[in-house]
């Protein structure tokens, strides 16, 4: 088959590789219908997760057809077309039956790790997927929902709802202000609304990514380079800081943005992949009550966010910007890695 290959900092290749085979009576082959690319991916690309080693096939979101199962898979079937979490849960260990299938402990990839697609074994950004866990790890689409739509998620929608959204503890009148409009932030955004905030800032460099925000339930936007970006986020508040500020990139000047706009006993959510270390000045903190939170998405929520994607109480057609043939994902990534140009937001890969 075709796969999109990792082979270090800045080199990846569209080429052949081994077709993916039943390993544990657990498993689900998957033909790949639609897949994407993350800004994850662009990290690993940067050399930002160093555990990615060469010859990874990259890619950890996709939605396909089941075409083997294992001897113990007895929930799923060959021909049920379902949504490939990025998250992989053996669903036994202690963290999986608490729900924090992040941190799951089996030895698939590495336990502790529940985040193994394209990082510790072999991605989505491929004609077919071995699929460990698949009864815990695969959600049938439902009739209705397209492959496209399903795709979001697979990871950015319960990414947003869950680390920055719930994490954040978004509550009814709040103001949140989101810093990054990418496909992650303005996932975020989209599912900020369904707990009833007064306000949903939007903050980012790219001007078109902010104008856009507005389509996701965006309330505000802010181009992040204007000087007076501060105090214009500050002045839609009571003056005191925003209630909930989620930090979507993952570079330290983004987490100072929401340092500086956080109130006293507000909420800091840590949504982006940092790469480099970041400081939290916690001699001048220290005093002002406020929750940090950081951590890997658990996808605990992806039930009933595909019952509110089934119900059309979230758009998922707006994610998509761009389209391409699965063949030409050397493109799509092209196209994904200059979006202050492109104007990417999520570009589908249709196999």
């Amino acid at each position: 088959m075709k796969a999109l290959v990792f082979y270090g900092p800045g080199e990846k290749s569209w080429e052949d590789v081994p077709d993916p085979t039943i390993v544990r009576p657990t498993d689900a082959i998957v033909k790949i219908e639609t897949t994407t690319i993350c800004g994850t991916d662009l990290h690993i690309l940067k050399g930002d997760v160093p555990a990615v080693t060469d010859g990874r096939v990259l890619g950890h979101e996709g939605v396909g057809i089941i075409t083997e199962i294992g001897s113990a898979v007895t929930d799923l079937a060959v021909g049920d077309r379902v949504i490939i979490s990025c998250i992989s849960s053996c669903g036994k260990c202690s963290y999986c039956k608490k729900g924090v299938y992040s941190h799951c402990l089996a030895d698939e990839g590495a336990s502790g790790i529940g985040w193994i697609f394209g990082h510790l074994i072999d991605g989505t950004q491929a004609e077919y997927v071995r699929v460990p866990f698949a009864e815990t790890s695969l959600y049938r689409v439902p009739d209705g929902v397209s492959s496209e739509d399903a795709t979001l998620i697979s990871d950015i929608l319960p990414t947003g709802h869950e680390m920055g959204v719930r994490y954040g503890a978004v509550s009814p009148g709040d103001v949140v202000a989101v810093i990054g409009a990418g496909p992650v932030g303005l996932a975020a955004m989209a599912t900020a609304g369904l707990y009833g905030p007064s306000r949903i800032v939007a903050l980012d460099l790219d001007a078109n990514r902010v104008e856009q925000a507005a389509r996701f339930g965006a309330t505000d936007g802010i181009v992040s380079s204007d000087p007076n970006w501060k105090d214009r986020v500050l002045a839609l508040t009571d003056g005191l800081g925003v209630d909930v500020a989620i930090e979507a990139v993952g570079v330290p000047a983004t987490w100072d943005m929401a340092l500086d706009l956080v109130r006293p006993a507000g909420h800091v959510a840590n949504v982006g992949v940092h790469g480099k270390p970041v400081e939290f000045p916690l001699d001048r903190m220290w005093i002002d009550n406020i929750t940090v939170t950081t951590g890997l998405v658990n996808t605990d929520t992806t039930p009933m966010l595909i019952k509110l994607l089934a119900q059309d109480k979230i758009a998922a057609q707006p994610f998509i910007s761009h389209r391409f043939e699965l063949g030409d994902i050397l493109d799509a990534y092209e196209t994904f890695s200059r979006a202050a140009e492109t104007r990417a937001l999520k570009v589908i890969l249709n196999a």
